[in-house]
């Protein structure tokens, strides 16, 4: 059943719940279907950055009271850290804020990726060529998205640097970064 005078697209643009009824009079059965968005972030090790934005987004979902209507990830281009938690550094900053950054580590699956997630967020330029690369028709390669396009704090910046090799301010920078996407991301 739809809001009165809603599409289906319309109604689920607006982020609110669908509800289906089977069958006719007193054997029709409703039951609610949540049309959930399946967000994945990537960067390249999957130990810095895209844990970041799992956990930044996850947070945020769940303080707006939206965690039944999202499924998020995150994934790395590279295969280096598969099975590990982020990098100390991060997750150290991140708790600094209040995040607990604690997703393990796993590699990119196109095959699988592609079909189980709505939009794919990447961190960079680079992440970008390198999954739209994989991309298997041209309407995965539309849930490809750049971070940096749902900034609105730091219009100026094109993406969330990596910090790996960089100091304190780097990951404080990166995670500045990546709360304004976050932000971008669920005001849609």
């Amino acid at each position: 059943m739809l809001p009165y005078g809603r599409s289906l697209s319309s109604t689920v643009e607006a982020g609110l719940p669908v509800i289906f009824h089977h069958g006719r009079g007193a054997e029709a059965r409703a039951f609610n279907t949540i049309i959930m968005q399946n967000l994945l972030f990537i960067c390249l090790g999957n130990i810095c950055r895209s844990p970041a934005a799992h956990a930044v987004m996850q947070r945020f979902v769940d303080d707006a009271g939206l965690t039944s209507q999202y499924f998020i990830d995150s994934a790395g281009m590279g295969g280096w850290h598969v099975g590990q938690l982020p990098d100390k550094r991060m997750r150290q900053h991140g708790l600094r804020r209040g995040y607990h950054i604690d997703h393990i580590a796993r590699q990119f699956d196109a095959a699988a990726d592609f079909r189980r997630f709505d939009r794919i967020i990447v961190m960079d330029e680079d992440n970008y060529r390198a999954v739209t690369a994989l991309a298997p028709s041209p309407e995965a390669r539309a849930k490809v998205l750049r971070m940096a396009d749902y900034f609105t704090a730091h219009p100026g910046a094109a993406s969330v640097p990596d910090p790996y090799y960089g100091g304190p301010e780097d990951f404080e920078l990166a995670l500045d970064l990546v709360e304004d996407g976050c932000r971008g991301l669920l005001s849609e």
